[in-house]
């Protein structure tokens, strides 16, 4: 049995001495304890020393993929026809066994064999010290860390990071710069801010005129408009400034060379990072532009770092500060951060903003991964995404141009109208153009003269107004006729039934007045009986007017004849009274 075993200097082939002890594997890391022992144990046949760091690289990463180098090949096919070999891992024995026909060994056995010779590997090999073999593992694996992260100058993405630090840092010094040449220039010459709004012109002119009494006889052709330089040679000899003496003009002059050096150098910049974004996100670069991709990718840190994130976290990255404190607030989180300045969001309508930010971040999040893990420079998958991007955009606009309906042949599938820019808001989109008012498909008819048209409606309203003022009143009318006519029955027959001497009685007989009063008050009287069946009367409707008439006509007579009978009862027991008074007298 043979061992192949894997260094960085070389693949090593030992010879297993004694097999049987293979057998007892849990006893076999004694056999390599010593170097006499392991000598016993082993034996090396065969080694195939490594030409170059190349070689052992491309055999290095062969073996960690499983498969078979072309060196290893060779080595194999001289030294073990016929033999059985002992190898480390599984899937590449299988190869070796499916190419070279060799038969493989791999289990429990073999790998603490493998164990024991990694422990006495100096020993066993003759001129490979363990001083040689550290640097030789260390660079094999720098190499292969280097291949399997592959590695190249054009990938890295600090350059990136840096340039657009760079490229932020001296926007705010050109502001700054071309604010206090406005500012310093200003007192001489206070009507050029407004003629040349552009930093950069306005330095240059002011290096080229000096003082505003040279304008009319310079050319300002190469650095503004016709129009402007008219305006501004206008404005100069009317200008309200004070004067400058030389050694102030000289300073401004130094400071516009200083302002127009660092635009020429912003521009250098940004046609570095273009072409390194290109080169390294050419997919991100589609999708959201340069300035927004190196943005993106300086705030995650690395390209890796950012393909990393999904897609949520790279739709709202660099507005974390408003997400923690919509969160703390329980307000509504941010839709968008520093995706916000592509101009696919720019395009979308502010409604539409937080879609097209959520749809943009998804295809982004897929070219970010593209360009860190994948291996061609193409840029075919952010060129796709963005189309189905503005595919989105389009369909958002359009369901908000025109509004669906349904036609008879759509089978219920909705459609978009015609968008028509003439309309006014909040009316439907045109399907079809106006059609022209046809006059001859009028139909005439007889007009109707005034006086009877005025007067008709007129004594219908007047009708219907007598109707529903009259409706009510025959119970008003009742209601208020009962309490009269009973007051007037009453007041009749108190008059009939009580006789003159009536009041002297009652004067002479003061303790009888308490029990009268009391069965005057026991006795229910006309007007709250007349006022309890009036409140009892429901109110009248339309539909049962007579019905309801008749019903309270009735309740107040019978309430009439109550009232008239309790008033008579009470007469007569008043006469008995003074019957029986006047017979014991």
């Amino acid at each position: 049995m043979l061992a192949l075993f894997e260094t960085p200097a070389g693949f090593a082939l030992f010879k297993v001495l004694n097999e049987g002890k293979l057998d007892a594997s849990e006893e076999l890391y004694k056999e390599f304890e010593t170097a006499e022992a392991a000598r016993k144990m082993v034996k090396l046949k065969a080694f195939d020393k490594f030409e170059n760091t190349t070689d052992a690289l491309n055999a290095a990463s062969h073996l960690v993929d499983s498969k078979l180098p072309k060196g290893l090949r060779k080595f194999l096919k001289a030294q073990c026809q016929g033999e059985t070999l002992a190898i480390a891992d599984s899937k590449l024995g299988k190869a070796i066994s499916d190419k070279l026909e060799i038969n493989c060994v791999n289990n429990a056995a073999v790998a603490e064999l493998m164990r024991g010779l990694r422990s006495q590997l100096s020993e066993l090999i003759s001129g490979l010290a363990g001083q040689d073999m550290a640097p030789m593992s260390l660079g094999l694996s720098h190499s292969l860390s280097r291949y399997k992260l592959k590695f190249s100058p054009d990938k890295v993405d600090t350059m990136i990071v840096q340039a657009i630090g760079l490229l932020d840092d001296l926007d705010k010094e050109l502001n700054t710069y071309a604010m206090r040449v406005r500012e310093w220039y200003g007192w001489h010459f206070p009507e050029l801010a407004k003629i040349v709004a552009d930093n950069v012109q306005y330095a240059k002119s002011v290096k080229l005129m000096g003082s505003r009494t040279n304008a009319a006889d310079l050319d300002f052709s190469g650095i503004l408009q016709e129009e402007v330089e008219a305006e501004m040679k206008e404005a100069a000899v009317i200008s309200m400034g004070t004067e400058v003496s030389d050694h102030d003009m000289l300073n401004i002059k130094s400071l516009c060379d200083q302002v127009i050096a660092l635009s020429e150098y912003r521009g250098q910049l940004f046609d570095y990072l273009r072409s390194r974004m290109n080169a390294i996100a050419p997919n991100l670069t589609i999708m959201v532009g340069e300035l927004v991709g190196a943005r993106l990718i300086a705030h995650a840190g690395s390209l890796i770092n950012l393909a990393k994130h999904p897609a949520s976290t790279v739709q709202i990255l660099g507005a974390e500060k408003a997400l923690f404190r919509a969160l703390k607030t329980k307000h509504e989180t941010p839709k968008y951060g520093l995706i916000y300045h592509a101009s696919l969001i720019g395009q979308a309508a502010p409604k539409f903003k937080g879609k097209i930010s959520r749809v943009l971040a998804a295809k982004s999040a897929l070219s970010i991964r593209m360009d860190a893990l994948g291996e061609g420079s193409e840029a075919s998958i952010g060129i796709e995404s963005r189309a189905k991007v503005e595919a989105r955009l389009r369909q958002l606009e359009g369901r908000a141009l025109g509004k669906t309906v349904s036609t008879p042949g759509s089978k219920g599938k909705p459609s978009i109208q015609a968008y028509d820019k003439d309309r006014k808001s909040g009316t439907p989109g045109l399907v079809s153009s106006a059609k022209i008012y046809n006059t001859a498909a009028d139909v005439t008819m007889d007009i109707v003269p005034t006086e009877e048209a005025d007067s008709t409606p007129a004594k219908k309203k007047k009708k219907s107004k007598e109707a529903v003022e009259e409706a009510p009143e025959p119970v008003v009318e009742a209601a208020e006729a009962t309490p009269a006519a009973k007051k007037k029955k009453k007041s009749k027959d108190a008059a009939e039934a009580t006789p003159e001497p009536a009041a002297e009685a009652t004067e002479a007989t003061p303790p009888t007045k308490k029990k009268k009063k009391s069965k005057d008050a026991a006795t229910p009287t006309p007007q709250a009986t007349v006022a309890v069946a009036v409140a009892v009367t429901p109110e009248l409707t339309k539909s049962g007017k007579k019905k309801r008439k008749a019903e309270a006509e009735a309740v107040a007579e019978a309430a009439v004849e109550a009232a008239v009978e309790a008033v008579n009862g009470t007469s007569e027991k008043k006469k008995k009274k003074k019957k029986s008074k006047e017979e014991t007298a």
